[in-house]
């Protein structure tokens, strides 16, 4: 598969967020410049709140998605899953997720997300209360764990998220990584920047985060927020053969 541009973002406060008129802005130019162009929502949402966003909203319909925060792989206007790619989360998943319930019930400071994800176990957490040894006795029990925006817990299949995730869905594609951008503003969003692909932490990225990429030259720290912080980094980078704003 062959593009100009394949823009790979994390949706809540990168895509979705900054103004009306940035996102408008945005939008508009993918629309206008699909053809040149692979969209690849990497967020930790599932897929049903993607396929109502893009339903229900001027968000363009992405090309495929990584949800779940690395733990669901999806293309097209359906958003079915990608079976070469997800067989392996399954399997590094192996069914625990009842598990992990069970070592964390009432763990103080964890509340339990209702949704019922597939391979992964999602809480909210307060900082102020939360075992600062918890991540370590998660790790060692078989899993990677990632806590994100001073509030989220996610517990993972050992070696799944965006980052390592996004990388596996290049290389199936054949997309060339030097036309890869990848964008976030969280700490969930770190692993896509480990990666080495070419990244933009948009302006009002979580501090941690921008502290975590300090040096990193592949990193590009915009001054617009959200959406504007995409299109300057498109722009920035040369990473399409025309102006975009």
């Amino acid at each position: 598969m062959r593009s100009t541009l394949t823009l790979a973002t994390d949706l809540d406060g990168t895509f979705l967020g900054g103004s009306d008129a940035a996102r408008e802005r945005l939008y508009d130019m993918i629309d206008t410049r699909r053809h040149e162009l692979t969209l690849i929502f990497v967020t930790g949402r599932d897929l049903p709140f993607i396929r109502s966003l893009c339903r229900d909203t001027p968000v363009p319909s992405p090309d495929y998605v990584i949800g779940d925060v690395g733990t669901t792989v999806a293309s097209g206007p359906a958003l079915a899953p990608v079976e070469a790619l997800e067989a392996a989360i399954a399997e590094a998943w192996a069914n625990r997720g009842e598990a992990v319930r069970t070592m964390l019930d009432g763990v103080p400071g964890l509340r339990l997300q209702p949704t019922p994800f597939r391979y992964r176990v999602s809480y909210d957490y307060d900082p102020a209360v939360l075992d600062e040894a918890l991540p370590a006795r998660i790790e060692a029990a078989g899993f990677d764990v990632l806590l994100s925006a001073g509030r989220f817990l996610d517990v993972l299949p050992p070696g799944v998220a965006k980052g390592p995730t996004l990388l596996r869905l290049i290389e199936h594609l054949e997309l060339d990584p030097d036309r890869v951008l990848v964008a976030g503003d969280t700490l969930n969003d770190l692993s896509l920047f480990e990666t080495g692909l070419r990244g933009v932490a948009v302006a009002n990225s979580e501090p941690a985060l921008k502290q975590s990429l300090e040096g990193r030259p592949s990193v590009y720290h915009s001054e617009g927020a959200g959406a504007a912080g995409i299109l300057e980094a498109i722009e920035r980078m040369e990473l399409l053969p025309e102006r975009v704003t």
